[in-house]
Parts: structure tokens; C-alpha cells; sequence
């Protein structure tokens, strides 16, 4: 029954080939306003997107409503369909999960399990001329003062593998709505959440080739400067010269932690 039960919570999404199809409208219909009662979305350098065709948008990870403010920036400011790769364990909530599939997120589950089936599931939306929001970072940053931390390497694979283009966002105030880990809710249509798009990022070096280990955490590294660079400009500070490590740090890479733990 174990085995039945996850692998129904794991299905696929089915890939349309529109970007925008009555599910996905009928979900964002519920969700917009719900969006704009919780904070503001303010974005710039929205140009720098290509307003068709496929690739790869990576963001910073603060706390848990990063990914509303990155699907409302997606659908309704850049009008694409926000695809996602989301943890598996949100695919078992009733309802939310057929929810999530139908919109077209892909769930992927950790533990050291593969996840051949969600790549390409990933690779066909690309294929398809969709775009593919990821987290580098896995899951909330761990790093103190919330500067990004070290990146894993699926949103890189990702593009290098559909030779696709990877664009940096930031964004920055999502941590006044929901605290990193906290439970403390303080919503407000008022309060600004500040998004930011910076330019392509340059992977050409690693393209059109078989990369090593130490290729691709490089690329992996690039990537998360850029949007270290971002964050930068929002909050008008400078991040620590050394991306945040958890495992040299003493802290889990998965779930929750307390910030006094840090190292």
C-alpha cells in the first residue's frame, strides 16, 4: 500500500502544450487574489525575459511564501505559466496535490532517491516552449542573514541538457510576511515584495560538452553569484564573500533548524 500511495502522490503532470489552459486559469483565479491580500508585488527588469520560449528562471529561497510571489510574478506580470519544481511531500495533501499537478508543477522527493521520472517531466515543458522556476538552493537558505547559500546542481543539469538559457531573479520582504521557519503570519496588501531580473547568465564555457563534477558545481556557483549579486542590489548590502555551506556549518540540508544552532 506504501508503494501504491507514493507513487500516486508522484504522478507526472501531463504536459500541455499551451502555456495557458483552463486549469491553470481556474487555479490563479483562486490564488491571485489571495496573493495580492497577503503583500505587493513590485518587479523590475522584466524586459530582460523572453516573452516566448523556453528556459530556466532560478531565485533565491528566504522563507515559505517565496513560491506565491514567484508564480504571481510569473503568471500574472511576465503572463507565462509558472512551473515549478516542487518537494513531493506537498503532492500527499488531498486536493492540494491533484491542485499542483494539474497546474503543471512537478514534484520531486529527497532521501538520496532518484528522480529520473520529474526530469524529464521538466524537459518536455521545456521542450514544449514553457519556462521551468527553480530554487537552487533545494530549501530555505540557512545562512544567517538570509544572503543565498550554496546551490545544487539540478537547475544547471537542467539547461545545459536542453541547452536552454538560465535567468537570475531576486527577490526581497517576503521574510515580513512569513519569517524564515517562524509561524508567525503578518500579511499585508501594503507590504512590498521586491523582485528583480538580471541578465542571462553566461554558461557558455560549460555548454556543448560532457561536464565533469567539478564542471558543474562551477557552473552551479556561477549561477548562484548572480543571484547573490541581486540580492545585493535590493537590500543595498554586501553578502559575505563565501557562499553559505550547511554541512561545514553542522546543519541539515532538509527541514527545519534554528538560527541559534548556526555556526
Amino acid at each position: 500500500m506504501a508503494i501504491k500511495a507514493k507513487s500516486e502522490y508522484l504522478k507526472m503532470p501531463k504536459i500541455n502544450p499551451r502555456e495557458h489552459h483552463f486549469v491553470l486559469a481556474l487555479v490563479a483565479s483562486v490564488l491571485i487574489p489571495a496573493v495580492r491580500l497577503l503583500f505587493k508585488t513590485r518587479a523590475t527588469g522584466v524586459e530582460k525575459l523572453p516573452k516566448k520560449g523556453a528556459y530556466v528562471l532560478v531565485s533565491n529561497h528566504v522563507t515559505n511564501v517565496d513560491a506565491l510571489a514567484v508564480a504571481y510574478f510569473v503568471y500574472v506580470i511576465l503572463k507565462r505559466a509558472p512551473h515549478f519544481l516542487a518537494k513531493g511531500s506537498l503532492f500527499k495533501i488531498p486536493f492540494i496535490g491533484t491542485c499542483l499537478r494539474a497546474a503543471g508543477q512537478i514534484p520531486v522527493y529527497r532521501g538520496g532517491q532518484r528522480n529520473d521520472e520529474q526530469l524529464r517531466a521538466a524537459h518536455a515543458f521545456l521542450d514544449a516552449g514553457h519556462t521551468i522556476t527553480i530554487f537552487p538552493e533545494g530549501t530555505l537558505t540557512r545562512e544567517p542573514d538570509l544572503w543565498p547559500m550554496r546551490g545544487k546542481t539540478g537547475a544547471v543539469r537542467l539547461a545545459l541538457e536542453t541547452n536552454v538559457p538560465v535567468y537570475p531573479i531576486a527577490h526581497w520582504g517576503s521574510q515580513q510576511i512569513l519569517p524564515q521557519y517562524g509561524s508567525k503570519f503578518r500579511p499585508g496588501f501594503w507590504k512590498p515584495v521586491d523582485i528583480v531580473v538580471g541578465d542571462e547568465i553566461d554558461l557558455s564555457r560549460f555548454r556543448g560538452k560532457k561536464l565533469t563534477s567539478v564542471e558543474v558545481h562551477e557552473a552551479t556557483e556561477v549561477v548562484m553569484s548572480e543571484i547573490t549579486r541581486l540580492v545585493e542590489r535590493l537590500r543595498g548590502q554586501i553578502a559575505p564573500r563565501e557562499l553559505w555551506d550547511p554541512i561545514r556549518a553542522g546543519q541539515t540540508e532538509t527541514g527545519n533548524f534554528n538560527k541559534k544552532d548556526a555556526k
